[in-house]
């Protein structure tokens, strides 16, 4: 038998190293089902239980392993279903590839079942997208749409319709009209700007006396040296969201996250400094950044269209971190004066005793800060931590200390529900060998969360660490979207959209074969974490916690505070027990 298109795809997949591809079958992709089975399934072909997750996964693996995560759709509503998945991998800068079904060639243009025009379905979301129509354009298609995704670090698509798939396989010619490719590589290089504008920049850095460093996912490669920089100048070091997993949180010069669900050694960063150095972070909310007449300010990143974007820098330096920051440690002077930098670390130092005070206060039934709080105590330095988006999502960026060769990432700009357990997959299946924790709001979990333990489950075998820990926190509220209400608008709690069914997500996943602790007493969150890391198999924790534990910055703002106090005057159903945890949270920082 000769081989077909859809045969040649997965050899070409597996000679760019390709190990799994996520994905859910339909009839637009039968022919390359066929060929997955005709290979013995490798890559392998993980099912995950919607389109959406496979996008997820596909995404999840991506951040987590360095390398480009595939997956694959049917035409139609499965091609649309990838959508929220690939913009998610857009938007925070991810390679993943996608492979979508296509109607029959002969039907095109007929309105047959399932036909949608993905040409302009996926046109805003790929930087690479191509339909193939004929099987010589294949190679060429494929490499370029793995190259792009890399090089450019964005998801691309590639279409073959549903025919094609099944045809003999003909590779492109040495003819007019024919377009060859090259063989599966990826190079790598380290462009570091031009001499006079690193010079430029350090002459910058020297003359400041309080000078603070914000990094990104940009800088994950360049940590040392970005220490080595925070070591010479004095600096403190501040951690946009996708960064968080760059540097741990046990340095001292380590502020923490920035921003509505960052720290407050971060903002007395930024308040206080004279020099600013942003490191492959392209953090969107100016206003947690200094005043623009206040610091003097260099901006390294190697997207030349993400320079200057969110702060007045007068030196751009284009170019890779690691490579870029090389360069320019030589030039600095370093500081002699550590006065700037010993009020950082005091800062940080009574920070995270501010936040094991709050994290212990009463709550009813007990209080989502010390879910987190109790998970840094006793997490393994090798874990990986997925976390979703909502209120939870503050309590990761805010309490959990990120230390030895710990990773974590979540839906940083999309800030999409949802991912937080796809991408745990996604992460086993990069790292089968280290434990991952996905931290979940339970109306993510009620989204699409609870369908994934299926998928959990059935692939946990291949993993020679088991451990995956998904850890719900049970509130019955979709508590972001309140306290919005609440901080943003001073509208009170709405029910009817903010009130979710309440289930037990321990029963839930305990019908789907996997074991599960239902905590409700704060003295039993520690043993459960302790029972969860020990277990070599999949495990819920569904930990019933308190709505009203407010996640106010520690640097509200007078607006933020007065649209909260008029929030509980126009009848918040829970306006006596939201104030009590808001005054009793908030007068923890005034213990400094």
């Amino acid at each position: 038998m000769s081989k077909q298109v859809a045969d040649y795809v997965l050899q070409r997949l597996r000679e760019w190293d390709v190990e799994q591809v996520f994905g859910y079958p339909g009839d637009g992709i039968n022919g390359l089902v066929a060929a997955f089975g005709r290979a013995d399934n490798a890559p392998r072909f993980v099912q995950s239980r919607h389109e959406e997750m496979s996008a997820f996964q596909a995404t999840g693996y991506a951040k987590f392993s360095g390398t480009v995560g595939v997956c694959a759709a049917t035409s139609g509503p499965g091609a649309i279903h990838l959508l929220n998945g690939l913009y998610d991998a857009a938007l925070d800068h991810v390679p993943v590839v996608a492979i979508v079904g296509q109607t029959a060639r002969s039907a095109m243009g007929g309105s047959y079942q399932q036909e949608v025009d993905l040409q302009s379905l996926f046109k805003d979301v790929a930087a690479y997208l191509v339909e193939v129509n004929v099987a010589n354009q294949l190679p060429n298609a494929l490499d370029r749409a793995i190259r792009t995704a890399t090089a450019r670090r964005a998801p691309t698509v590639v279409i073959i319709p549903a025919d094609l798939q099944e045809q003999p396989y003909e590779p492109p010619e040495h003819a007019f009209k024919e377009v060859p490719s090259s063989p599966p590589s990826t190079p790598s290089s380290r462009t570091v700007p031009a001499r006079a504008e690193v010079e430029r920049a350090a002459d910058v850095l020297n003359a400041g006396t309080k000078v603070a460093v914000l990094i990104g996912q940009g800088a994950r490669e360049a940590a040392a040296e970005v220490l080595d920089v925070a070591e010479l100048t004095g600096a403190g070091v501040a951690k946009a969201l996708l960064g968080k997993d760059v540097l741990p949180d046990d340095l001292p010069c380590v502020t923490g996250a920035i921003g509505l669900l960052g720290t407050r050694p971060s903002y007395e960063l930024m308040r206080d400094c004279d020099t600013l150095l942003i490191v492959g972070s392209n953090f969107p909310y100016s206003q947690f950044l200094p005043e623009p007449d206040q610091a003097r300010a260099v901006q390294i990143d190697l997207d030349g269209a993400a320079i200057g974007m969110r702060y007045p820098t007068e030196v751009n330096l284009v170019g890779d971190a690691k490579a870029t920051l090389r360069a320019l440690i030589p030039l600095l002077k370093r500081q002699d004066d550590r006065t700037w930098r010993e009020t950082v670390e005091e800062n940080v130092r009574d920070w995270w005793q501010t936040l094991e005070h709050q994290a212990m206060l009463s709550a009813e039934p007990t209080n989502p800060m010390r879910i987190v709080w109790e998970l840094s105590q006793r997490i393994p330095d090798n874990a990986i931590v997925t976390a979703d988006s909502g209120s939870s999502t503050n309590w990761y960026a805010r309490c959990l200390r990120m230390r030895g060769s710990m990773r974590g990432s979540l839906s940083g700009t999309l800030a999409t529900m949802g991912p937080a357990v796809p991408y745990a997959i996604g992460a086993k299946f990069a790292h089968p060998d280290r434990p991952v924790i996905a931290l979940v709001g339970d109306g993510a979990m009620q989204m699409n969360g609870l369908n994934e333990l299926m998928t959990v489950r059935r692939y946990q075998q291949l993993w020679t660490d088991q451990r995956l820990i998904v850890c719900v926190f049970h509130n019955n509220d979709l508590n972001q979207v309140t306290w919005e209400l609440r901080g943003m608008g001073g509208a009170p709690k709405f029910e009817e959209s903010q009130t979710l069914p309440d289930v037990s997500y321990a029963d839930l996943a305990r019908c789907m074969g996997i074991e599960a602790i239902t905590v409700d007493d704060p003295e039993s969150i520690g043993p459960a974490w302790d029972r969860a890391l020990s277990a070599n198999a999949p495990i819920l924790l569904d930990i019933h916690c308190d709505p009203e534990v407010p996640p106010i910055p520690p640097h509200a703002t007078y607006d933020q505070i007065k649209d909260m106090g008029r929030a509980v005057l126009q009848g918040d159903p829970n306006a006596w027990h939201l104030l009590v945890q808001g005054v009793k949270t908030k007068a923890q920082e005034l213990r400094r």
